[in-house]
């Protein structure tokens, strides 16, 4: 049977797209962010901590299906990313192989669980890969060993051209990083045309993807991207993306029109041209705002490390409440107290990076 993307041809755009299920449990975890009453530091600061990992903690990979050629390939092509902050991705065993995860797993075998059977590229942001609430257990794609964490799509087939670009925008999400034309202080929201053209005329191509109709009018991003071969709801289109209202889930950095994490759309995409969302980077190198991000999220300096532990404390009194005088024994009384299980894990993982932190 042939696979449906074999039909797309280069004016086609996929987008990156976590399934529903997933995109729902993301959903009502940044709700349980946005209602923590902690301000030190900053929003950008609070999802540094949350769902990024620890500075200089060793994130494990692990490949499903694929070569060892391949796997080479990825690894080299993300050394980029641990050049240019003190985080480490460790690939391989003891004995030098390529670590490798199965969909038996019952504990997780690596941080990051790699495959290249699914539709499309996409990447759980941050620690959501190892949290199992996000995503259903008896599906493909979440936060528990048995599943994908991180997709490069037919990849152990064809990469794709830019191919490079690809593994580090996936790996980026696997680092925490968001897409840029959400950055809640860039022009993207405003420079889209999200509707069609006026009086545009519901046009398909023999695939079912909307293209312009015989007038010459345009359909806007809702339309094009409810066709062949994206498919997608408006409620899907809006998560992927327009700004969240609830800001708190965004890095608040400036808007970075260079970045690998800025999508390449096609023209339609824009209101004008030429647009001031429009990547001015290659999409396959870092950018130097994209080095100075991870920097910031991954501080190499004492005084940024000690500052990410104080942080990290006080996030952990925030979350556990004044009834959680011992570490232990307040993170085992927070499922009898009815607090949120998102509330548990993050305390764990806070836990987790505290130690590392200190040790």
């Amino acid at each position: 049977m042939s696979h449906y993307l074999e039909a797309l041809d280069s004016e086609d755009i996929v987008l990156e797209s976590l399934p529903d299920d997933v995109a729902a449990s993301m959903e009502t975890r940044d709700r349980w962010m946005a209602s923590l009453q902690y301000e030190s530091g900053g929003l950008e600061f609070l999802l540094a901590d949350l769902q990024g990992w620890g500075p200089g903690k060793t994130v494990r990979v692990a490949f499903l299906g694929g070569s060892q050629s391949l796997y080479k390939e990825i690894e080299d092509v993300t050394r980029e990313i641990v050049d240019s902050a003190n985080i480490g991705l460790d690939f391989k065993k003891a004995d030098g192989t390529y670590r490798t995860w199965t969909t038996s797993d019952t504990s997780h075998a690596a941080e990051i669980r790699v495959s290249f059977d699914q539709a499309g590229n996409f990447s759980l942001v941050g620690t959501d890969s190892t949290n199992s609430n996000i995503g259903l257990p008896q599906q493909l794609v979440g936060g528990a060993p048995h599943q994908r964490s991180l997709n490069l799509g037919g990849f152990h087939i064809q990469k794709p051209q830019r191919w490079e670009g690809t593994v580090r925008h996936e790996f980026l999400h696997a680092l925490a990083f968001s897409h840029e034309h959400q950055n809640m202080r860039g022009p993207c929201e405003a420079a889209f045309r999200w509707e069609d053209d006026a009086g545009y005329q519901l046009t398909r191509d023999t695939r079912g993807a909307y293209i312009v109709d015989s007038n010459g009018r345009r359909p806007g991003i809702y339309t094009y991207l409810s066709g062949f071969p994206n498919g997608w709801s408006k409620q899907k289109i809006d998560h992927n993306l327009r700004i969240p209202s609830d800001s708190r889930s965004l890095v608040a950095g400036a808007f970075d029109p260079a970045s690998v994490m800025l999508y390449r759309f096609p023209t339609l995409f824009y209101r004008t041209q030429p647009s001031a969302c429009a990547p001015t980077g290659d999409g396959v190198r870092l950018s130097d705002g994209d080095k100075r991000g991870l920097s910031l999220l991954y501080p190499v300096t004492s005084e940024a490390v000690n500052a990410a532990v104080v942080r990290r404390e006080g996030l952990i009194d925030v979350i556990e409440g004044p009834q959680s005088e011992d570490a232990e024994a307040g993170l085992e009384s927070m499922t009898t107290r009815g607090i949120s299980t998102f509330a548990a894990h993050a305390s764990q993982q806070l836990r987790e990076s505290l130690r590392e932190l200190k040790a």
